[in-house]
């Protein structure tokens, strides 16, 4: 079992993170004593979905600052009423689990009102998996903990997609046409980690413009991926407008193309790697409580940037490269918004999978995995 990076909260959270991240166990390590409720079960989630109550009558004899668990919360959203209640009341702290923040957002997660902490669990990031970290085993299977520690990650990433549809998208009735939203997957995986028509693939997957864009709200909201919109420069320069959309873990990225039996391609591989990063600068900055955005820039002559990121102390840049010896053509974009941020200070860092540190023109090129240490030692994002 590896040792995660989310700390034992001292209050109430809403713990979100998708299937398979490793919610459950961290919680029965945490909190191995506390009273639970598992709404999978579905007796229980019936029970309690009838008489809301019941939970109030059940835990309130508890002695105050007592913990309850309620896992996989967004089944019964009415409880929120009565964990405010107890919260309030007597003092109780909960974690309130959950693999979907659809319905909760729909139906009053803010009754909470600040009282349970938003608190996301990512996949393994590479701190954790320390010396068990690879990054071509990384690239092609992800890093679920089943597909890492398991025998067949490739049996459990096809079997994971699969449950996805069934339990998330049937289970929970959140789109009528399963076959669109299967076809509407495959089309959004393959184009994981670059900028985002919407237009484009509803004319792909054969389905009107609105209904792709309800189909992203889907994988944004039961957790599978996330929006990362262009940086806006204050002045007039044209830009590119559209987001790029990347999904949470490169294993269920390639088992969604139905690509996982192959090695990765060259034409993959570069979105893999932006997206791996992207994924462990997102959990380095969730689990450190830095609520900086992460941007990505590009204007219409060619020029970009993959990673943009405005700290209280200046701007970080990050061109990302998949291959093994640096260029420095992949400079131009770092230079470019140096001097588009002539006024505040840059710094710029080349990301690729060769094995030597390098400086050209004040751009620090690094290793992947040199990257990755010196990120999640604080030295890169303060």
């Amino acid at each position: 079992m590896y040792a995660r990076m989310l700390q034992k909260p001292k209050s109430s959270i809403l713990l979100l993170g998708p299937r398979g991240t490793g919610k459950s166990t961290w919680i029965r390590r945490h909190f191995g004593d506390a009273v639970s409720y598992d709404l999978l079960d579905t007796r229980e989630s019936i029970r309690l979905e009838r008489s809301p109550h019941l939970l109030f009558s059940e835990v309130q004899t508890l002695k105050p600052g007592s913990w309850v668990v309620l896992d996989e919360v967004q089944k019964v959203p009415a409880l929120l009423d009565e964990v405010h209640r107890l919260i309030e009341s007597r003092e109780l702290h909960f974690i309130l689990c959950g693999s979907s923040a659809r319905k909760l957002k729909h139906t009053g997660v803010n009754l909470l009102a600040g009282r349970a902490i938003v608190t996301h669990l990512f996949p393994l990031t590479s701190a954790e998996l320390e010396q068990d970290f690879n990054i071509d085993q990384t690239l092609i299977y992800g890093t679920l903990p089943m597909a890492v520690t398991g025998e067949d990650p490739e049996g459990f990433l096809t079997s994971y997609a699969g449950t996805y549809l069934n339990e998330e998208i049937r289970a929970e009735a959140l789109t009528r046409n399963v076959g669109s939203f299967s076809r509407f997957l495959e089309i959004a995986a393959r184009q994981n980690g670059q900028v985002t028509n919407v237009s484009n693939i509803a004319r792909e997957a054969a389905v009107a413009r609105t209904t792709v864009q309800n189909y992203f709200e889907i994988l944004i909201d039961t957790l599978i991926g996330y929006w990362v919109t262009p940086w806006k420069l204050k002045r007039s320069t044209k830009q590119i407008t559209h987001p790029k959309f990347y999904l949470f873990d490169t294993g269920v990225a390639r088992a969604l193309t139905g690509r996982l039996p192959y090695p990765p391609t060259q034409e993959e591989l570069g979105p893999l790697f932006e997206n791996m990063l992207f994924n462990e600068i997102k959990a380095y900055l969730a689990y450190n409580k830095l609520h900086y955005k992460l941007y990505f820039w590009r204007n219409y002559d060619g020029m970009e940037v993959d990673l943009l990121c405005e700290t209280k102390d200046g701007f970080i840049a990050i061109e990302i490269k998949a291959v093994y010896e640096w260029q420095k053509r992949f400079n131009r974009g770092l230079k470019r918004i140096q001097t588009e941020l002539s006024t505040k200070e840059v710094t710029c860092y080349g990301i690729y999978l060769g094995q030597r540190p390098a400086n050209f023109d004040n751009i620090n090129i690094l290793p992947a995995v040199q990257f990755l240490k010196m990120l999640w030692d604080g030295n890169i994002i303060c």
